[in-house]
């Protein structure tokens, strides 16, 4: 598309194509002849303006025509015989070219974005600093050179606050900043369980052939006792606990529930996750487990699947000598005790141990970033009563279970900044220090009539896969 302008007679304004620039230049060149201005290929002279502002390209000849390439990025205007006006509309580089009666100059024209609010708040915040902004619909893109890893982080989250419906692509640059990308991330999982249980209490029991013909049985229903069978003429036994005393004579005896329990265990996983800044790494050690679901309308069985075990998600965040991490670890286990039973299945319960967190460190620091510690204490008595007051004589009416459980999980996290390996760096693999089998023993080496090796090209054997 052609625009005209009649700022003097025999003024006009057409499109022409043009190169891009960068620095400013009022200085004209005369035009030379095409073959000698291919030859020596002078550099362009650049203005460069903001959007919305306006200069002023004074020339040596009277301008007689003008032509800019795109009037959508700049618009021009000669005002004088020798004065262009030029007004920056949206940011680009275009190209001016200017003829007079016998001369003709070129010019690139580059408008530039305008400095935006939240960059000249980042000057007032961070004086002496060197911060650009670009702002475009999607993203808000931070670039320059700031003095520390404080400022950098600083300056992102001013402008996260700024543009909270936008993206923030922090590439501010810091001295001593690692050109490494890739973070592994070393991890320790410890989950140390321990437990312990006392039980104590007394049942005493007389037969029906006891003394004086007397039956009878103290219990506190806490533990198994004995049971009369008067039709055989003897006790039943659900349990014999661990300690038993029966007098054959007088047929009176007692069960003993005496027993001290302790349990110690112990887990560990020591998972090591790459991944890429700003991208999200997982790790899984464990399984699933199916959990059917029921429709409520069509009452058909769908399977869903729950996962356990030791899990971790992380996303680092590398900001100059600093990686930052949002960390996740989580240590989970089945619970059948706490399970439900359905039509004849049994559904687990999961025992969850969560902790989710974000951490600085610098490459090569531990943090340990959790450890939960869970005390659990269950005491029952039971007793028959008056008999259990009596003094001395009335343990014999009483019993006791106590229970104890401490569990607990340490999380430690070890970040290190990583790069691949080149080819002359890999170390070797590990190889057996045995030799191979040696050749000669193979059943198609032992075939007749064409079969195996026979008719296969002679192979040259060495010393060393020979036999002995």
């Amino acid at each position: 598309m052609l625009t005209f302008r009649s700022g003097l007679p025999r003024l006009a304004l057409a499109c022409v194509a043009a190169t891009g620039v960068l620095v400013l230049h009022t200085d004209g060149v005369r035009a030379q002849a095409p073959a000698a201005q291919a030859a020596a290929s002078p550099a362009l002279p650049k203005v460069t303006l903001t959007t919305g502002r306006s200069t002023i390209i004074e020339t040596t000849f009277d301008v007689t025509r003008i032509a800019v390439t795109d009037p959508r990025t700049a618009d021009a205007v000669v005002v004088r015989p020798r004065e262009i006006l030029i007004n920056g509309t949206a940011p680009g580089t275009i190209s001016l070219i200017v003829w007079g009666t016998d001369a003709r100059m070129q010019y690139d024209i580059v408008v530039e974005q305008p400095i935006t609010a939240l960059e000249q708040q980042l000057h007032q915040l961070f004086p002496g600093e060197d911060i650009q902004v670009q702002v475009n619909a999607d993203a808000i893109v931070l670039s320059g050179r700031v003095s520390s890893t404080e400022v950098m982080l600083r300056a992102a989250e001013v402008a996260r606050a700024a543009g909270s419906k936008q993206n923030v692509l922090n590439m501010l640059q810091v001295p001593g900043a690692a050109e490494s990308q890739q973070v592994m991330l070393q991890v320790r999982f410890a989950e140390v369980n321990r437990r312990a249980l006392t039980d104590a209490g007394v049942a005493l029991f007389t037969g029906p052939a006891g003394y004086k013909n007397w039956v009878a049985r103290t219990t506190t229903q806490q533990y198994p006792s004995p049971d009369f069978d008067f039709d055989k003429g003897g006790l039943v036994f659900s349990d014999f606990l661990n300690l038993f005393l029966f007098n054959t004579k007088y047929n009176v005896g007692a069960l003993i529930k005496a027993l001290k329990q302790t349990g110690y265990f112990q887990t560990l996983a020591e998972p090591n996750l790459i991944a890429y800044n700003n991208q999200e790494a997982s790790f899984l050690a464990g399984g699933e487990f199916p959990v059917p679901i029921v429709s409520g309308t069509t009452q058909s069985v769908s399977v869903s699947w729950k996962e356990f075990g030791v899990k971790l998600n992380f996303k680092p965040t590398i900001a100059g000598d600093l990686i930052r991490l949002h960390v996740k670890p989580e240590v989970s286990s089945l619970d059948f005790n706490n399970g439900v039973l359905l039509e004849g299945f049994r559904i687990p319960a999961v025992t969850t141990r969560r902790a989710e967190t974000e951490v600085e460190l610098r490459d090569g620091q531990s943090f340990a970033i959790a450890g939960l510690i869970n005390n659990s204490s269950q005491t029952d008595t039971a007793a028959v009563p008056f008999l259990s007051q009596l003094p001395i004589v009335g343990n014999l009416f009483k019993s006791n279970a106590d229970r104890k459980e401490r569990t607990e999980l340490l999380v430690i996290v070890t970040p290190r900044l990583v790069r691949p390996l080149n080819p002359d760096e890999v170390p070797p693999l590990p190889t057996l220090p045995g030799k191979f089998l040696p050749t000669g023993e193979d059943i198609g080496e032992r075939l007749e009539g064409g079969g195996g090796t026979i008719d296969a090209p002679k192979v040259e054997r060495h010393a060393s896969n020979t036999r002995q």
